[in-house]
Order: C-alpha cells, then structure tokens, then sequence
C-alpha cells in the first residue's frame, strides 16, 4: 500500500497555507501525546494496585521523542516516585518541520513488558491503542485549524 503525504491524508487545502499545514502536524503530534499519556493513566495507574507493584509513574515519565532514531527501552526503574515532564517532547515537536518523522517511545526498560504481557501479566497495549488513533486525530486537528484559519 502507497504511503500517502502528510497533505494529501489531510486535504488540498492544507497546501494553500504553510502556517496551516505546520500547525496540523504540531497539534496532531501533540493531541498523540496527550491520548498516550491518558491511555497509560488509565490502563496503569488508574486500576486497582498490585501488592508486588509499587507505582511511581517512571514508565508514564519515561516517555521521549527524537527527530532522529527512537527512543529505547533502556533505562532501569529507580524504584522512587517520578514526575513526568514533557519539556523534552515540547521541544521536539516544536524543532520539527512538516513532514519530518518524529519519534515518540518510552525508554523504561520493563515498558515493553507492560505493553505485551507477560505470563504473569497480562499485556497494556496502550502505544497500540492510540497509534491506532493517528487518522482520526489528524483528521480532527485538520478540522479545528481549518475553522481557525477560515480556510
């Protein structure tokens, strides 16, 4: 299957303002963060606490993104409570040029545990979840610039 353009998943008209094309692709990588971090809240974080498992949001705060390479799952949990700061991401996103790949992952080293299962446990695909979510998500920030633009 062709892989279309960025443009062309959103529209003709996207191409007629610069301003607005950026502004899809920045909002929509953003709104995909946003559902990441809800979905992992609410598949994680928001169920009930397992006696072996102490909850301190490293895996939530693990999460990177890269204008280069993805992020690996390579970093150990420090077993103290984490505060996630998406500064990082911000950044990313914002240093991005339209069409431009950008890579979002989770660098916790168990998050690929999490999100495939394990015998013990059973498996969180959140990142699945939302990737799945990518159309709809540009489709709808495509809309809302389109109003603001009066496009």
């Amino acid at each position: 299957m062709a892989r279309l353009s960025f443009a062309a998943q959103i529209g003709d008209w996207i191409t007629r303002v610069e301003e607005a094309q950026e502004a899809v692709f920045k909002e929509s990588v953003q709104e995909l963060v946003i559902q990441l971090n809800d979905q992992l809240e609410m598949m994680i974080y928001e169920t009930p606490e397992s006696p072996n498992y102490k909850r301190t949001k490293f895996l939530q705060a693990s999460l990177m993104a890269s204008n280069s390479e993805m992020p690996r799952l390579s970093v150990n949990n420090p077993g103290t409570p984490a505060i996630p700061d998406f500064g990082q991401i911000e950044l990313v996103i914002n240093d991005a040029e339209v069409g431009q790949t950008i890579y979002l992952g989770y660098t916790a080293a168990y998050g690929g545990y999490v999100h495939g299962g394990t015998e013990n446990m059973a498996p969180r695909p959140w990142v699945s979840l939302v990737a799945q979510r990518w159309g709809s998500i540009v489709a709808e920030k495509a809309a809302e610039v389109k109003a603001r633009f009066g496009l």
